[in-house]
Parts: structure tokens; C-alpha cells; sequence
């Protein structure tokens, strides 16, 4: 997690869609005394503070000032950005670096694609839709959990950054710095649920959204939440969503071609 203050708007100093991937597969950033959020529309791995991150659409990250980033991309790849100062003042919010923002992606896109019509003419316009999206960002729930253990929380945030990847119990115990028992404890009794149904809760949430919110074939969703295995994706999707992949996409656009 990272501190952000948002109690007073901050500073935003550049809003734009950047394009990457296309002369050369790896950048590599620092902004001295620029934050940096980033609004993904592709799959690509981000490394900074020391740890590498897998991001993929409707991922959003936040680097704090003079921090260096370094993006290995997989192609062609765009993102909305913002590059904005902070007002350090008031008590801060805890974020994750890198998160998905599921059903707020959209919304976050509206507010990015705004602020960056309103820039720069508009810079008062461009300041609150750049603030209301950090909001939106703080407000997403896996940040809530900071209220609790600071274990579930690393783990959440863990998970949350990392739903492309291979996941086990062990290597979140790790990243929490608690044994695997105690971490099982702490979830049940923070989330009601254990560590594995709330990973694969989470996992399946994302692919809802991919499914009724994207053109990504179902084969891309799959990877994308971690089980490129078809026949354990379709049967994950039964169990957890009611019913197979194609149907809940279906299902979405036979009721959206009546309205």
C-alpha cells in the first residue's frame, strides 16, 4: 500500500492517452516530482518498487514521485495517464500500487477522457476530473481493507495486482509475513470466506466484467484471470457465474438490443 493524500485537489500537470510497444518492447520512467495514474487497456508486466506487476485492461496503477518504472509490453499499447502533485495535507489514503478496477474502469476512463478535453484551456476542470478519478481509485475495495489486518490487506493487494498469475496460499502467506494457518485465520475472519474462494470470487468477478464490458476473446479473459485452461475456466465460470462464458456475453447483449 501507498499513502495518497487527496483531501485538497492536487496539481495535475499533464493528462493524456499515450501509445507504447510499437519501436521498442521496454520503457523506463522516473518523474522526479510527478505522481503517475495509469488506466490500462492492454496486458503488459510493471516493475517498480521492487516487485513486478501484471497489468491487463481496466487495470489501474499510481507510482509516487521519483519512483522509476519500467514497462515491458507486449505489443501495441495504450493507456490513459495523469501526472499530477499532491497536496500533503490531511490524513492520507491507503492504496494499492497496482489494482483492478473492475466495474469502475469505465467510469474511470470517462473521467480521464475528460479531463484531457478540458486540457489545458480547462485546467480547473481538468484538476477535479483528475481528483474524482483518485477518489473513485482510493475507493475501490480492496483498499478498504486497510481498516483490518495488515496482512489481509497485503494479500488482497497481492491478489489484486497479480490475477494473471499462478496463485497459492504459501506465496500470499509470504508476501503477508505470516504463516499460511494464520493467514487462513485472519481471512475467514475479516472476509467470511477463505483465502481460495475469495481468490477465485475475485477472479471470476473480473471475468464477468470482461465478458459484458470487452471484445477480448474468451480464450484472453481466461489468461487474463489466471486459468488459461478452457475446460477449468468454462467450469469455473458454471459454478461461480450460473453459467458458461458464452452465455453470460450472450446474455448481456441479447437484453442490451432491446433498450
Amino acid at each position: 500500500m501507498i499513502e495518497l493524500h487527496l483531501a485538497q485537489p492536487p496539481e495535475a500537470v499533464n493528462v493524456g492517452a499515450g501509445i507504447h510497444g510499437t519501436r521498442r518492447p521496454r520503457d523506463v520512467f522516473r518523474l522526479r516530482d510527478l505522481w503517475q495514474l495509469h488506466l490500462y487497456n492492454y496486458s503488459a508486466e510493471l516493475t517498480l518498487l521492487g516487485e513486478t506487476f501484471s497489468v491487463a485492461p481496466g487495470y489501474v496503477s499510481l507510482t509516487p514521485a521519483g519512483t522509476q518504472v519500467r514497462f515491458d509490453y507486449r505489443g501495441r499499447s495504450e493507456h490513459l495517464y495523469a501526472h499530477f502533485r499532491p497536496v500533503p495535507v490531511g490524513e492520507p489514503s491507503y492504496v494499492p500500487v497496482v489494482q483492478d478496477a473492475g466495474e469502475a474502469a469505465p467510469v474511470l476512463s470517462r473521467l480521464l477522457r475528460s479531463a484531457i478535453e478540458s486540457s489545458p484551456s480547462g485546467s480547473s476542470r481538468t484538476t477535479a476530473e483528475v481528483w474524482t478519478a483518485l477518489w473513485r481509485i482510493a475507493d475501490l475495495t480492496p483498499a478498504r481493507v486497510e481498516a483490518g489486518h495488515p496482512a489481509v490487506a497485503s494479500a488482497i493487494a497481492h491478489i489484486e495486482a497479480n490475477l494473471a498469475q499462478p496463485l497459492a496460499v504459501p506465496e500470499l502467506a509470504r508476501v503477508a509475513g505470516v504463516s499460511h494457518n494464520h493467514l487462513t485465520r485472519l481471512f475467514v475472519a475479516e472476509t467470511g470466506s477463505t483465502v481460495i474462494a475469495y481468490l477465485r470470487r475475485r477472479r471470476m468477478a473480473r471475468a464477468r466484467h470482461l465478458l459484458v464490458s470487452s471484445t477480448l476473446s474468451i480464450p484472453a479473459i481466461a489468461a487474463s484471470v489466471g486459468i488459461p485452461d478452457l475446460q477449468a475456466f468454462n467450469k469455473t465460470c458454471r459454478r461461480e457465474l450460473g453459467s458458461s462464458p458464452r452465455s453470460v456475453r450472450n446474455a448481456v447483449a441479447v437484453t442490451g438490443s432491446g433498450v
